[in-house]
């Protein structure tokens, strides 16, 4: 099937609210909106603040934000991975967790992605200290790495995220000419290639209220945070449930979480028996 599939066709079925927010998605990239549920916001990161001061030894903090922007007063980088394993096991444990991330973001996910979908079946955590270097994601695009081209990303920050604090992405136009030449790069590592798109590159300013989604087939990583407080971010992908899968496999990676039913009734047909050619 051949065609220009980042456009429109003549007559839209879209809503004109739908048609605007997917001309910015396929122009830029990523699309960052509020919080679609805000109380499903607070139950979220007080789960994680509760997580993580179960595992210090400490009562709730009053202040969740402060406690999360300076967890730094409580840990150090030797014992920051064994605080955040702590509070990963323990959002795992939790059966609404996922439900609750998916309506952060819900109708920006139907809009952009459709409305049967599958989703990755752990949420991922990041927490990264002032000058910590051991928790650095390098340049990459994930669509390189096993990864479908037909997933985006919906990154959560528990705190406001900004500059180094955040995360950054190389935009479409320029992201597609380094692909083109990305063999250049063969022989050098990704802070060569990080050095070589950094003029171009965009640092992601979302706030706390806020999220992102993005496509996974732009180059994007962090880098050292340089500001004062810590970066506390989540993550996770979402895709089509019927669009193709790569090395991360429906069942395994991800798993169906809107199937609607004609499409129950179509995975379950099976051909009448009994006829001869």
């Amino acid at each position: 099937m051949d065609g220009n599939f980042t456009q429109e066709p003549a007559y839209s079925f879209m809503s004109a609210r739908e048609r605007d927010m997917s001309s910015d998605f396929l122009s830029a990239g990523y699309h960052i909106g509020q919080v679609e549920d805000t109380a499903a916001l607070e139950r979220i990161r007080n789960a994680v603040v509760d997580l993580a001061a179960t595992h210090l030894g400490m009562a709730p903090p009053s202040d969740a934000g402060e406690f999360l922007d300076n967890i730094g007063r409580h840990v150090t980088p030797d014992t920051l991975n064994a605080l955040r394993l702590a509070v990963f096991g323990g959002m795992k444990r939790l059966d609404w967790f996922r439900p609750a991330y998916f309506a952060l973001a819900r109708q920006a996910i139907e809009t952009l992605v459709g409305n049967e979908l599958a989703m990755q079946r752990n949420i991922n955590l990041s927490i990264q200290m002032p000058g910590d270097e051991s928790s650095l994601l390098p340049v990459h695009a994930d669509s390189l790495n096993g990864d479908s081209p037909y997933e985006v990303v919906v990154w959560l920050p528990l705190v406001d995220c900004y500059a180094s604090k955040s995360m950054y992405l190389l935009p479409p136009a320029k992201n597609s000419q380094v692909m083109d030449n990305l063999a250049d790069f063969e022989e050098q590592d990704s802070e060569a290639l990080f050095r070589s798109i950094e003029p171009d590159l965009l640092w992601m300013n979302v706030g706390f209220g806020q999220f992102l989604l993005f496509s996974q087939n732009l180059l994007h990583g962090n880098r050292v945070n340089q500001e004062i407080t810590t970066r506390w971010s989540m993550n996770c992908r979402f895709k089509s449930l019927l669009s193709p899968y790569a090395d991360k496999q429906f069942g395994e990676f991800f798993e169906p979480i809107t199937l609607r039913p004609a499409t129950r009734l179509g995975m379950s047909y099976k051909e009448p028996g009994g006829f001869h050619d």
